[in-house]
């Protein structure tokens, strides 16, 4: 059985000005989470296991403002045997919210809680309250400070021009993976959009839009404007043309990615149940990478 793994760190606007310092960061940032996964799969380990792995490493430090400037979180993940899923959405005090997505999975009957219902899982899943602090840095703050200037939720390509730091993306992670026993999975993760009203959540902890896997059929993680992402189901749409209308994945991602969506609105990874990873997106750039039995790591973010 081929064994295979994508993740990506967001798609958007990302400045090709950035130095060759913080391009190697980038770079060597989604290597290692991409490892973290390949290295469940090589020792025989689930598909969901490697997904939730590489989405952790992922997840890091640091989360983008609300408008009100307080941090929400959200979080999906689903397990393509049996059509198991997890999600979470507007949480505050967790470190790690993919984590508490799988829990959600797989401790509860249910498929979605979130903000104050959320937070209660948690603490009954052992979770420690994470501080405010670990959330806070001065480059998302910046981010917040420059949008509410502008009066915009996101930054313009054109408002982006010379910036040194290039990840005003829309603050989602996310990976698929294919395991020894021919089981799919996706997960995603996300701090949301920088300057957006508290309480709005987007496509990333919405299961059919910004996170599905079917076995047999492909698993999916999509990154951009949430709004659009769900209006569209992409992940589902993905999966239901090729489940439904026999449609290959790159036409079935193409179909939803460069017809559907309007340009610039984001991309998707996915991963077929042969093991064929595709990667399309529609935006300025997306942080993306994967690696397979059969190919060697890749990690791009424009090309």
């Amino acid at each position: 059985m081929t064994l295979a793994i994508a993740i990506h760190g967001g798609a958007g606007v990302v400045s090709r000005d950035i130095s060759d310092q913080v391009r190697q960061e980038y770079i060597e940032g989604l290597s290692t989470a991409l490892r973290k996964g390949w290295e469940v799969l090589q020792s025989g380990g689930s598909a969901v296991d490697a997904v939730e792995a590489s989405v952790e490493s992922l997840e890091g430090r640091g989360s983008v403002f609300t408008s009100s400037g307080t941090h929400e979180m959200d979080a999906s993940i689903m397990d393509g045997n049996g059509l198991r899923c997890g999600a979470i959405g507007g949480v505050s005090t967790v470190r790690n919210p993919i984590r508490l997505a799988r829990k959600v999975m797989d401790n509860s009957p249910h498929v979605f809680f979130a903000a104050a219902g959320a937070e209660a899982f948690a603490r009954e899943q052992g979770f420690d309250i994470t501080p405010v602090e670990h959330f806070y840095t001065k480059h998302r703050h910046d981010q917040l400070q420059d949008a509410k200037r502008r009066q915009t939720v996101e930054l313009s390509e054109s408002e982006l021009k010379g910036k040194e730091v290039s990840n005003y993306n829309k603050g989602t992670v996310g990976a698929v993976a294919l395991d020894s026993r021919g089981n799919l999975a996706a997960a995603t993760s996300t701090g949301g959009m920088t300057n957006k009203k508290a309480g709005r959540i987007g496509d990333s902890p919405i299961i059919g839009a910004g996170t599905y896997a079917a076995n047999g059929v492909a698993a999916v993680s999509a990154t951009g404007l949430g709004e659009q992402f769900i209006r569209h189901a992409v992940s589902h749409s993905i999966i239901a043309a090729m489940d439904y209308g026999k449609m290959t994945l790159r036409e079935a991602c193409d179909d939803v990615v460069h017809k559907r969506l309007n340009e610039g609105d984001g991309g998707v990874i996915a991963l077929n149940a042969e093991g064929e990873v595709y990667m399309p997106y529609n935006s300025e750039g997306m942080f993306r990478a994967s690696i397979t039995s059969n190919s060697n790591e890749v990690v791009k973010i424009w090309e």
